[in-house]
């Protein structure tokens, strides 16, 4: 007799939001589905961050299409999870007028529709608490929607439980998979399909595939900050050292003398891979950041003069009278040189998918449905 409780249309291994996001889409097609899960919640990369769901910037082609996905995708399952969206839209000052000209061809391209490239006076009207003073212009999305990401991921996979079906294994390591078979440190799981979505872990379940990709880690510093009492983001902020980052931007042919430009005004910022992020928590703390170091193992010591820098450029972009760090945190993802998301078949039953970019949020949706589409 089959043993209906360890035998599943699909097994995903992880439980962040790459693994969520597989769940969620086998589990609308009528799929019954495993999660396991190797610690006893999810504490890594998809709690790390900034719960910031961007579409604008994102670089063109398939990232930016998964991301419109993905955004809509998010916007049915929040309220359905109890999921706050605690702020819309995007800011993103240029204060260089190479700046402008970038968000000037971006507005040029269809990723710009529904955007608008605003004058610094009736950016400063809409939006008073962003420091405009030199400022060149001002890109607004409405695109982007920001959650508290720490909590988001934990009610995602009760409401996938509760009102999907979905079952979940925390705590629970897998050793081995060989679909149909999936072995874990307590069990021996049948999926017919499994979606492996180990985000970091590198050397462990299919490491020979992953080696020829040539993947890195990315480990990237954040700060919770507590402006004055009152204080409020009209949305998320960025500036113009994002324009170099984010492929949306960064591919375009203006943003090469901006780089340059950065690489004589910019080179400690340039050097620590920072960019500009602020969002703001429903207690009204801001989540600001990032940076990003590179290595096969990056070092668990954070330096004290990366946050430095990120709150130089947190006080460059915004008019704060107060800004006292209550909280610091490193966030870990798996990066390559060559793609954003890498999606591998193994055998015909299994499915190895990792967000190699930093946008699991922004675009693991996205990919879910693209991964079923050609399975």
């Amino acid at each position: 007799m089959t043993d209906t409780s360890t035998h599943f249309d699909l097994v995903v291994v992880g439980a962040g939001i790459v693994g969520l996001a597989h769940a969620y889409t086998a589990a609308r097609r009528g799929l019954k589905v495993c999660v396991v899960e190797r610690d006893a919640a999810c504490v890594g990369a998809s709690i790390r961050n900034f719960g910031f769901i961007t579409v604008t910037g994102q670089g063109a082609g398939d990232t930016w299409r998964r991301a419109r996905r993905a955004r809509e995708i998010w916007g049915e399952i929040a309220p359905a999870a109890g999921i706050e969206a605690l702020h819309h839209g995007l800011w993103l000052t240029a204060f260089r007028p190479q700046a402008l000209e970038v968000l000037k061809e971006f507005m040029a391209t269809p990723m710009g529709e529904g955007c608008e490239l605003l004058e610094v006076a009736e950016a400063a009207l809409r939006a008073p608490v962003l420091r405009l003073d030199g400022a060149h212009g001002v890109l607004y999305s409405p695109h982007e929607m920001r959650v508290e990401s720490r909590t988001a991921i934990g009610l995602m996979a009760r409401w996938l439980a509760e009102a999907m079906g979905v079952v979940f294994r925390f705590g629970e390591a897998v050793l081995e998979v060989a679909a149909p078979r999936v072995r874990t440190a307590r069990a021996v799981l049948h999926g017919e399909r499994v979606a492996v979505c180990t985000n970091t872990d590198l050397n462990g379940l299919f490491a020979e595939r992953l080696a020829p990709h040539g993947l890195q880690l990315c480990q990237l510093h954040m700060l919770r900050v507590q402006p004055e009492p009152g204080f409020r983001l009209p949305g998320s902020v960025m500036a113009d050292l994002s324009l170099v980052r984010y492929h949306g931007y960064s591919k375009l042919p203006a943003a090469a003398a901006l780089l340059e430009q950065f690489r004589r005004e910019e080179a400690e910022s340039l050097a620590s891979g920072i960019h500009l992020i602020v969002v703001q928590s429903a207690d009204g703390s801001l989540v600001v950041g990032d940076s990003h170091h590179y290595g096969a193992a990056p070092g668990p010591f954070a330096d004290q003069r990366v946050d430095e820098l990120i709150l130089e450029h947190l006080h460059r972009a915004l008019q704060l009278r107060q800004a006292r760090v209550s909280e610091r945190w490193v966030g870990l993802y798996p990066s390559s040189a060559s793609t954003d998301c890498l999606i591998d078949a193994p055998d015909d039953a299994t499915r190895l998918v990792l967000v190699t970019s930093g946008t699991g949020a922004s675009t693991a949706f996205g990919i879910a449905e693209d991964v079923f589409a050609r399975w």
